[in-house]
């Protein structure tokens, strides 16, 4: 009897192990609980997901960032939190404003993309952060904004045929034709138009960087803008990335 009672508490035992291990694994939201973060970017790398963050300082009562930081997953479940590894104090030209960037992979290296607002003129600007790791440390890549024109949030796509835009804007939309380096341009700043007729009026609740990406032959750009004196979300869509891109195909849902 005492050797049947053994055999079906292991039965039980081994039974609950595969029950537990294939039930569906849930995150625990939000999956940053101990500081503010905002803006997540992500990035995959070596079969892992690495987070890109700000983080809003305690107690405050407007956007007060001074750091960015790191967070990865190899199950989107578990979080590792990789610390601070690029502040304000990464650009010496940086006055304030730490706002929601975005880092990609290439050429072996991390390049991060940040808005900041500098010393010199007191507008914001973009600026490149670069590392050879995803967790960094990262350091100013060129010393100096890579465009300023008094406008934030940049995305970085780079299209099939191996070439990258740097995206930014808020409330208006830009781009450039970023050079292999990832760290300079050619071709000028360029302006997408977002009229009335392509842009959306369905309120939004959050702001962020412009989102692009390639599907079906075509680019999609989204940005966040304002008409009729309120935040809208805007969709506008081109046949490559480097075309002005025409009237938007209908709206976006507010989040």
């Amino acid at each position: 009897m005492a050797t049947t009672r053994k055999l079906w508490t292991h039965i039980a035992l081994v039974v609950g192990l595969i029950i537990t291990v294939a039930a569906p694994a849930r995150a625990d939201n939000p999956i940053v609980q101990h500081i503010y973060t905002a803006d997540p970017s992500p990035l995959v790398h070596n079969g892992r997901v690495y987070l890109y963050t700000g983080h809003d300082e305690d107690g405050s009562t407007w956007f007060t960032m001074k750091e960015w930081r790191v967070w990865s997953s190899a199950d989107m479940v578990n979080w590792t939190d990789h610390g601070a590894p690029m502040s304000l104090a990464t650009f010496s030209w940086a006055k304030q404003d730490a706002w929601a960037g975005q880092a990609v992979q290439r050429n072996g290296k991390f390049y991060w993309y940040v808005p900041v607002v500098t010393k010199a003129t007191g507008r914001p600007a973009i600026g490149v952060g670069v590392s050879d790791s995803p967790t960094g440390p990262f350091r100013d890549a060129i010393g100096r904004p890579l465009v300023e024109n008094g406008e934030i949030d940049p995305s970085v796509m780079i299209d099939d045929d191996g070439q990258a835009y740097l995206y930014w804007g808020n409330p208006n939309l830009w781009y450039v034709k970023l050079n292999p380096d990832m760290i300079s341009f050619s071709g000028g700043v360029n302006r997408i138009p977002l009229t009335t007729a392509g842009s959306a009026r369905a309120p939004v609740t959050r702001t962020g960087p412009p989102s692009t990406r390639r599907g079906r032959g075509s680019t999609s750009a989204t940005a966040c803008t304002t008409t009729c004196s309120r935040p809208s979300a805007a969709l506008s869509t081109s046949p490559t990335p480097p075309h002005p891109v025409p009237p938007g195909r209908g709206p976006i849902a507010a989040p």
